[in-house]
């Protein structure tokens, strides 16, 4: 199958925490439809990720976004994964991500398994709290419509904690227990729908002591932290595709 083109139709640069920045919208399609088609009727495991630049993998190789790894990893344990189909910009919040969905030539398709990393940009923008536990509710059930209706296939990853990165110019104090209550809230969300949840976010504080795990920007994690999730990842996602 052909690799996917992530087509931005804005030509606005922004960072992951563009503040009230203009809204670019993607839409990731494979060629053409009678590729998207074929790639359905495979015997080919097909996963969707769901987010802003954590998912795409801002400063990273597009192999070294965690999306990308995972596949890997699934195609080295031996599952015969196409590769992913994404629909994430950087600077995106809950909201944009439900509008991008909507208008995205994908959205009545179906896949094996799906991930969903979002809200920091709702942190970061000084969105209240209450929209995004709306917000996320919404966006989390649209998950699980595309996974076949299966909560069992949807993988939530907690939002990281960039106030340890160079980026937050030493502002932690504020920003780390804002996270933890948005993550508080999608985990919430998470476990009522039946989910499962993968908490990345304590890996993420690990680089207040170790500068690797940050990439070039300042402010995006490195192909290694992604690294440290996949591998956590990876053997919940190998577990319920065995199940299929």
């Amino acid at each position: 199958m052909k690799s996917i083109q992530i087509i931005l139709l804005s030509l606005i640069s922004l960072s992951s925490c563009a503040k009230k920045a203009d809204k670019p919208y993607v839409y990731i399609n494979t060629d053409t439809t009678s590729t998207i088609v074929k790639a359905m009727n495979s015997d080919s495991v097909s996963y969707l990720a769901l987010g802003d630049s954590y998912t795409i993998g801002q400063s990273v190789p597009q192999a070294d976004s965690f999306p990308y790894q995972l596949t890997a990893l699934l195609t080295s344990a031996s599952f015969k994964v196409s590769a992913p189909q994404i629909i994430a910009v950087t600077g995106w919040t809950t909201d944009d991500l439900i509008d991008a969905i909507s208008k995205s030539s994908i959205r009545s398709n179906q896949f094996d398994f799906v991930t969903l990393l979002i809200g920091v940009n709702d942190q970061y923008q000084g969105l209240s709290q209450s929209n995004y536990r709306i917000k996320f509710a919404q966006v989390l059930q649209t998950a699980i419509s595309f996974a076949k209706g299966d909560s069992t296939r949807v993988f939530v990853l907690s939002i990281p904690d960039y106030g340890v990165t160079p980026f937050a110019n030493k502002d932690d104090s504020v920003i780390g227990p804002e996270i933890d209550q948005f993550n508080a809230i999608n985990k919430q969300i998470s476990l009522a729908a039946g989910v499962n949840y993968l908490d990345i976010t304590a890996i993420s504080r690990e680089a207040a002591v170790d500068p690797t795990l940050i990439a070039p920007d300042g402010l995006h994690p490195s192909a290694k932290m992604y690294a440290l999730w996949m591998n956590l990842l990876e053997p919940m996602v190998a577990t319920r595709l065995n199940k299929k």
